[in-house]
């Protein structure tokens, strides 16, 4: 016993002083706790205050599901305006369609009269007369006035490689 405490004495000691600061750390923190149950701080809560602290918590869930039903109906008239103005513009369309005039042109027109919406004035406006990009006498099957791009046909015969 002498030779094992004079050579693992340090060792002994240093161990026990680290196990002691262990155990007063552990009891410590023990004892700091207000009860040893986790659910007991919560029943020493006067029933009062729990119950209007969860009637408050219910009427902000209601205003806020009452926020959520409000917008959503917002949504809703909204996609029904914009299929509306849809089925409006369709059946104009098909209108135009049937006296013969071009649908494109009209629908650009009924646009153009939301957009202006109060303007007066229904005066179109004149086009600038723009010049050609090409002349009059270009064909591009021919060849001729292309440019400097031209197509030329590959070689004929078995393809290069090995």
């Amino acid at each position: 016993v002498g030779s094992v405490l004079s050579s693992y004495g340090w060792y002994i000691l240093l161990a026990a002083v680290a196990v002691y600061v262990l155990v007063q750390k552990v009891s410590r923190s023990l004892a700091a706790r207000p009860s040893g149950r986790p659910g007991a701080a919560e029943a020493a809560e006067e029933p009062d205050v729990v119950v209007r602290r969860q009637e408050a918590l219910a009427a902000a869930r209601l205003r806020m599901q009452e926020e959520l039903n409000a917008q959503a109906e917002r949504y809703k008239e909204k996609q029904r305006q914009l299929e509306e103005e849809k089925r409006r513009q369709k059946i104009a369309m098909w209108e135009s369609m049937q006296e013969g005039k071009s649908y494109k042109g009209n629908l650009k027109l009924n646009q153009q009269e939301v957009e202006s919406g109060a303007s007066v004035s229904a005066v179109p406006k004149s086009k600038p007369n723009k010049k050609p990009l090409r002349g009059g006498g270009y064909n591009p099957l021919s060849g001729e006035g292309g440019g400097t791009c031209s197509w030329r046909p590959g070689r004929r015969g078995p393809s290069a490689g090995g």
